[in-house]
């Protein structure tokens, strides 16, 4: 992570995972990320461990992110990234106002189509095909937004929408028409090209580019190619920290914010 290139100017985040840890490390953690100064926490909306025990324990995104918004003061809050099919749009609008007023406005939207196919076939949910939740997704975004319109009291903050995935054809139209944050992974190449398709939707749709911010989930941070990362365009970089929350990993990163 050495040699970052004008990190000044890009903001970092840190995603707690929720899994094989107690409620009480999540909390330190979050506590401890928004005393060091990290510009976002986040978390993520599963059922189950991704990785180890398949059996191991795991807590539900939402609740934790009303804990979070009592706990912390100053970081934006999100989830790295919502499971449009796991909730009603509607609801999911009214949670996230409510969110937002527990926070102080300090919320952000994370959306996506979702992929984990165990987590949709335990909680009954119809798992279908990657384009099925795509255009679930795209039916969603309009009621979602409809309904944060007639919520009262409504948002206290700004509410920033965040998309997150690469698919070209689909997931990037929609941020282009729809978001205010689009989420993306994966090496520089890869998010080289993914924003210059997002560019070429946003002339497309009549966007500005420049007013959807451009932020990039880094699973491995210790490896990862900061400087390549922040070349390609990513104006903020969100970190994985898995229990037992050991931000001595991330060390390199807080030295800069």
């Amino acid at each position: 992570m050495e040699g970052v290139t004008d990190m000044a100017r890009v903001k970092t985040g840190v995603q707690l995972q929720p899994q094989h840890c107690s409620v009480e490390d999540l909390r330190r953690a979050w506590r401890e990320a928004d005393d060091r100064g990290f510009d976002t926490i986040w978390t993520w909306d599963h059922f189950f461990p991704l990785y180890g025990d398949e059996h191991g324990s795991h807590f539900e995104a939402w609740s934790l992110l009303a804990a979070m918004a009592c706990d912390t003061s100053r970081a934006r809050l999100g989830i790295l990234v919502t499971c449009n099919g796991y909730r009603n749009p509607d609801l999911l609008a009214d949670m996230a106002r409510t969110i937002d007023h527990i926070s102080s406005g300090r919320l952000i939207l994370g959306l996506g189509s979702g992929w984990c196919e165990r987590d949709f076939a335990e909680y009954g949910y119809e798992f279908g095909t990657a384009s099925s939740r795509l255009a679930r997704l795209e039916e969603a975004l309009p009621r979602l937004k409809q309904r944060l319109g007639k919520l009262v009291p409504p948002p206290l903050g700004e509410l920033p929408l965040l998309i997150g995935g690469g698919g070209e054809k689909v997931t990037l139209r929609l941020v282009a028409e729809h978001a205010d944050m689009w989420n993306t992974g994966g090496n520089p190449a890869t998010v080289s090209h993914k924003n210059e398709v997002l560019d070429r939707w946003c002339v497309r749709v009549g966007r500005d580019p420049a007013s959807i911010e451009r932020t990039v989930f880094v699973r491995d941070p210790v490896n990862a190619d900061i400087d390549g990362l922040v070349e390609a365009g990513a104006e903020h970089l969100i970190f994985a920290l898995a229990a037992p929350f050991d931000f001595a990993a991330l060390e390199p990163v807080l030295e800069l914010v």
